[in-house]
């Protein structure tokens, strides 16, 4: 695909800017865009075709982008004239996420509503490199060599950062499951 856009194929970006606008949302979201996260997708994806000439051939494009939509969010955050608060996150990423079904049994639909306002308060604990590896390890549900790949660290960093932030976590949330809120395995997906 990628080649096909080096070789002047606008309609192979466009392919490429579908498949991926999702997730990059998820992420911009997840990481504090609040309101932005479209802004900030918008212009990761001019940045990362401007970049396309330093995309280095068989990598994956999905780790690639969500580097700069990473990169993109803090600027944004940064540059925000006032600081979102975690009502103002979970508010968007609730947005960000698909609608329960009607068949959904309400006090099932409560509890996970509630287990991830627990789990995003407890994130916004973490530091920031915590809070990176477990959103893009579970919440944006990328394996190891794509979170490595997405942070700019060695696996094992992910790995070990990973490890110190669902123990903190842990302590944080004494109920805590990675499965129950963080997308791996079970039923609840934060």
């Amino acid at each position: 695909m990628i080649a096909r856009v080096r070789a002047g194929e606008p309609e192979a970006y466009a392919q490429l800017v579908r498949a991926h606008t999702a997730i990059a949302l998820r992420a911009a979201t997840a990481l504090g865009a609040g309101a932005d996260a479209e802004d900030v997708v918008q212009q990761a994806f001019v940045k990362a075709y401007c970049a396309l000439g330093r995309f280095r051939d068989g990598t994956a494009f999905k780790p690639w982008l969500l580097a700069i939509v990473a990169n993109e969010t803090r600027n944004t955050v940064r540059t925000a004239a006032r600081q979102r608060t975690l009502a103002d996150r979970e508010a968007a990423f609730v947005e960000a996420e698909p609608l329960i079904p009607e068949s959904a049994d309400p006090a099932v639909a409560t509890l996970r509503t509630e287990r991830r306002s627990a789990l995003l308060a407890a994130l916004e604990q973490l530091s920031e490199e915590h809070r990176l590896v477990v959103t893009y390890r579970y919440l944006l549900e990328m394996d190891e060599s794509e979170t490595a790949q997405a942070l700019g660290w060695p696996r094992g960093t992910v790995k070990s950062r990973l490890s110190r932030a669902l123990r903190k976590l842990a302590r944080l949330l004494p109920d805590f499951r990675p499965g129950d809120e963080l997308g791996e395995g079970g039923e609840g997906r934060a």
